[in-house]
């Protein structure tokens, strides 16, 4: 009978949890950014629009 390999199970899990805080850091800043980013947007324009 093969002997497992646990080291490579927790690689996999610890990879797997990573994942997932990266995936939740990624979907907080987007929810942030949601509320703040039209007015960043108008002022982003602004500038421009007179340097133009």
């Amino acid at each position: 009978m093969a002997k497992p390999n646990y080291s490579f199970e927790k690689r996999k899990k610890e990879i797997a949890k990573k994942k997932k805080k990266e995936e939740k850091r990624l979907n907080k800043m987007a929810k942030g950014t949601e509320g703040d980013q039209a007015p960043s947007i108008d002022d982003g324009e602004t500038p421009s629009d007179s340097d133009s």
